[in-house]
């Protein structure tokens, strides 16, 4: 099976969850034998060709760049596609008879909408919850219609890649307004004495402030050195996100046994389960009260053991194996509208 993703980003250059879900997923392909190459449209996310995991990934050159995979013998047997390269891979895939993959990873009117203009072959949802939006939101507008078949395979994070002896930092991964950067801050001022931990963000407007000693900012930190350079310094990961459509590094520091504090998006509470920490993100005074518990020698153990035993049950193999499976499938049927 000849795979081609249609993407706009790509690790390590980019490292935003979604990607590195898209990778995840392109890897387990590329593991089973089958050729997958990842086609960037930003012009600034590559300068030269480059492989990772066995995947191929081309950088962006021009309007033509398909071309070479929509007919002879490169033809790709299936498109892969997301966000902002939604609507051209699914417009190729028509115009040349190439089945799309769509790969959802929120729940905004935009990607919903793509379900019908797209007509994909297949949806991947990230989550159990955003699927069933979805099909609450086709019985609603397109009731009338059967709704493009569907599987929801969570981003895969396998332990052994994100296993580290916790720290002593309490940690944000991504500095933005909507991450919940002002409530990081608002707690470094609070707990003066507590070290904290700012990672800079693939995406969005960094809010990075140098007034606080107890502060340090590290910089945007490719996947494959979160262990090293994140988690192993972290005691407590920070999820303050006003949206998460499923929240994987928290998933990613869990497997390092490190306790997450989260408001209670219904990603967090789908990928934290019961050994997630919740609070609103307006209620400072529940974030600082959780925080310091989790430095109590007589608490933290506990909340250690229940994140790794939850990263644990979220071992990615039947899922991998679901995707895997679906994807030949798609090739095997091709187009049959």
């Amino acid at each position: 099976m000849r795979v081609l993703a249609m993407l706009h980003a790509y690790p390590p250059g980019h490292n935003a969850g979604a990607e590195w879900a898209a990778h995840s997923l392109l890897r387990e392909l590329a593991d089973r034998g089958h050729d997958v190459d990842v086609l960037l449209s930003q012009p600034a996310a590559a300068d030269e060709a480059y492989r990772i995991d066995g995947v191929c990934v081309h950088p962006h050159q021009g309007k033509a760049d398909p071309s070479r995979w929509m007919r002879g013998d490169q033809r790709a047997d299936v498109l892969v596609t997301h966000l902002e390269n939604t609507a051209r891979a699914s417009i190729l895939g028509d115009l040349h008879r190439i089945p799309v993959v769509h790969l959802l990873h929120n729940t905004y009117e935009k990607s919903k909408s793509w379900l019908v203009k797209g007509r994909p072959s297949l949806t991947v949802y990230n989550t159990a919850w955003m699927k069933a939006d979805a099909e609450e939101w086709w019985r609603i507008h397109r009731g009338d219609r059967p709704m493009p078949p569907g599987i929801t395979v969570h981003p895969p994070v396998a332990v052994e890649d994100y296993q580290a002896t916790p720290g002593d930092h309490v940690t944000l991964i991504n500095l933005t307004a909507e991450k919940g950067a002002d409530l990081f801050y608002a707690l470094a001022e609070r707990m003066p004495r507590r070290k904290f931990l700012g990672v800079i963000g693939g995406y969005g407007q960094q809010i990075v402030r140098d007034d606080l000693s107890n502060v340090e900012i590290v910089p945007h930190t490719p996947g494959d050195r979160m262990a090293k350079d994140v988690y192993a310094r972290t005691r407590v990961l920070l999820a303050p996100s006003v949206y998460e459509s499923y929240g994987r590094v928290a998933v990613e520091a869990m497997c390092s046994g490190i306790p997450v504090v989260a408001h209670p998006t219904p990603g967090l509470m789908e990928s934290l389960g019961e050994a997630g920490i919740f609070a609103d993100r307006s209620d400072v005074d529940a974030w600082e009260a959780a925080v310091r518990r989790l430095f109590s020698p007589q608490v933290y153990p506990t909340a250690s053991r229940a994140a790794s035993a939850r990263a644990a049950v979220l071992d990615p193999a039947a899922e991998l194996e679901l995707w895997a499976t679906a994807m030949e499938e798609v090739a095997r049927r091709g187009i049959t509208r």
